[in-house]
């Protein structure tokens, strides 16, 4: 299983040195929570701090966008190394033409989707995206406790990808740990992002070492 720490619970007083952390430790992606202070609650990161992250750090990006207008932010990543971009699905009623534009604009296209919003919102546009995000908790703040309805919803999805044949990847985003990563990759689930349990671990490397041999 791939892991994609997320650079929101790193010190951000020096996120160059989280940086340079995940690429030490062996870690698959960097992810970046963009969120704008109105689809949720907080305001963090702009595509000018993800440009200057790319000077410290050659992984490739998973850029989540927490926000409003999506469609607004994608110029603005490009020629970054961005390699994947989620959108949530609950903040537009036009996600095909959103899809096209991010491969257009060179980036996997991945959709997130809240504890709160079920599966069918996704299901026509599963044969489009590369990824789909599950959320695990309720997004804009890290250190949540996951939420354990998640293991139903992805156990729904995965059936869905396997009657249908689709092979996008599945990424889950929200309190995951060992505790319950070794249940994610059982699940059938591809990647997870991790905050608070990777910059808190005692052995970093150890850590991910952990949820890669899943």
């Amino acid at each position: 299983m791939k892991i994609a720490p997320s650079v929101l619970a790193s010190d951000l007083a020096d996120i160059q040195s989280g940086l340079r952390l995940m690429e030490q430790t062996g870690c698959d992606m960097v992810h970046w929570d963009v969120m704008d202070g109105h689809f949720v609650p907080n305001l963090t990161f702009g595509p000018g701090t993800i440009r200057w992250g790319r000077n410290h750090c050659d992984l490739p990006f998973d850029v989540h966008l927490m926000v409003t207008d999506p469609m607004m932010y994608l110029p603005l990543l490009t020629d970054v190394g961005v390699e994947m971009v989620s959108f949530q699905i609950e903040v537009t009623n036009f996600a095909p033409r959103l899809i096209s534009l991010m491969r257009e604009l060179g980036f996997r296209p991945s959709v997130a989707i809240n504890p709160q919003t079920s599966l069918v919102a996704v299901e026509e546009i599963l044969d489009l995206v590369d990824n789909v995000l599950v959320m695990s908790v309720d997004p804009g703040f890290g250190g949540q406790e996951f939420m354990s309805s998640t293991f139903a919803k992805l156990e729904k999805l995965i059936e869905f990808r396997e009657s249908q044949s689709l092979v996008f990847s599945i990424q889950v985003d929200g309190g995951v740990n060992l505790n319950n990563a070794s249940e994610l990759a059982a699940t059938g689930v591809d990647s997870v992002v991790t905050g608070s349990s990777f910059f808190r671990a005692d052995d970093h490397a150890a850590f991910v070492k952990r949820i890669r041999s899943l």
